[in-house]
């Protein structure tokens, strides 16, 4: 790359001088030079050509002397590498030059060997603070970038990290949750475009932050729909159990959320949730253009499927038996052998509950226990349950189940 020098100084004769010593740099396109004759001039050429990378400035010159344009050269944010030149006996303006931040200095007469070797180092110099710029924006980007996927260390650190692979498509193991909000579209076709933009904002924003403080991965957000990984990029031993608390924790600020926005009469829905585990393919599915990092499986399609399977449940959270036996101290109540949506075989399905909500399922667990036997006592027990606890959806619809002739804890939904 070409290196730009701006030599300042007020002898009529420098100018060709220079050319003549540098004909073969500027022939071969490895530098060009500029000439100005004060250091007014000089400050006028550089903000018509901010591409300068060097000024070479005599100290003595009208108008704006050497020493004076050195000190706005350095207050500029784009600090110009600088080497001043100055009469040999003049060692109180050099070593003034050089505390204001000179680079180098070489002294008159101009000893044109000692010119090409100081401009040669100077040129080092600025390819290396060019290469660190470049660097630095390149990682500036890409915390930009990471920062919408990843908690702020972990952005930090992949961004620092100059390493690729943990962006590079592979096959990995994650806990993946889904959320969604039940009756959005209607809300779309409902609320004003300024309001909704204020509600959906600050609602991405809370189960951004509850998510990223949890150390987690925001994938995909989808309108209403957000799409969260653990175990990637960074490996999470715990990750199952980090799902399951974030899960319970999500919904915890989402209902929250709602019961803030109901009061001031918008009809926010319930976030439901979905999480599971496995193996899914990882990584950046965004070309060399795009940077789109996410996840693509059948791990990431059954979470998809659990977060439904909370409509038809009346629960807000679903979790697979895989996430539920991996998580450590698992505190929840089964739901049954889901046959979920375009699947021929079961899956083991848990409600997440709070320490509080343990210590209350304990009649919910015996009625499961006869549901599952294919016991008939199941139908009085889970009557008995609805009538203490009516505000419980899941036993509510496992009673419902029950009623209109279904047996055991197998069911299909659609």
């Amino acid at each position: 790359m070409s290196t730009t020098i701006l030599v300042v100084d007020d002898e009529p004769d420098l100018e060709a001088l220079v050319l003549q010593k540098f004909r073969r740099q500027i022939r071969e396109g490895l530098v060009s030079f500029m000439f100005a004759h004060d250091g007014i001039e000089a400050l006028k050429s550089i903000e018509s050509h901010p591409d300068v990378d060097l000024v070479v400035s005599d100290i003595n010159m009208p108008r704006m002397d050497g020493l004076s344009l050195l000190a706005k050269l350095q207050e500029a944010e784009d600090k110009k590498s600088t080497i001043i030149v100055s009469a040999y006996g003049d060692m109180s303006n050099i070593r003034t030059a050089m505390n204001r931040g000179a680079f180098d200095f070489i002294t008159k007469p101009i000893d044109f060997v000692d010119l090409v070797t100081t401009i040669q180092k100077t040129i080092r110099h600025v390819e290396l603070l060019r290469e660190a710029r470049r660097r630095q924006a390149e990682a500036e980007r890409a915390h930009a970038s990471l920062s919408r996927y990843f908690s702020p260390e972990l952005a930090k650190r992949l961004a620092g990290s100059g390493d690729s692979n943990d962006m590079a498509v592979h096959w990995r193991d994650v806990a993946v949750i889904f959320t969604d909000i039940t009756s959005f579209t209607s809300l779309v076709e409902t609320v004003a475009p300024e309001v909704l933009a204020e509600l959906l904002n600050e609602y991405v924003g809370g189960l951004t932050d509850v998510v990223f403080a949890h150390e987690g991965t925001v994938a995909k957000v989808i309108g209403d729909a957000v799409q969260v990984l653990f175990n990637a990029p960074g490996d999470q031993p715990d990750y199952a159990t980090r799902a399951v608390a974030c899960a319970q924790q999500l919904d915890l600020w989402a209902e929250g959320f709602r019961a803030r926005w109901n009061v001031r009469g918008v009809n926010f829905g319930t976030t439901r949730i979905g999480v599971h585990a496995g193996p899914a393919l990882v990584g950046n599915f965004g070309g060399s253009r795009f940077f789109d990092y996410t996840a693509y499986g059948d791990c990431i399609n059954t979470a998809a499927r659990l977060e439904g399977a909370n409509k038809v449940l009346g629960t807000r959270i679903c979790v697979s038996a895989i996430v539920a036996n991996a998580a450590e101290n698992f505190r929840g109540r089964p739901v049954g052998d889901l046959v979920l949506r375009g699947r021929s075989e079961s899956l083991r399905a848990y409600e997440p509950l709070s320490a509080a909500g343990v210590e209350a399922t304990a009649q919910y667990a015996e009625a499961f226990a006869k549901l599952e036997a294919g016991d008939s006592t199941a139908m009085p027990a889970f009557a008995a349950l609805v009538g203490l606890h009516a505000d419980d959806p899941l036993a509510g619809f496992h009673l419902k189940r029950l009623l209109n002739g279904a047996k055991g804890a197998r069911m299909q939904l659609e």
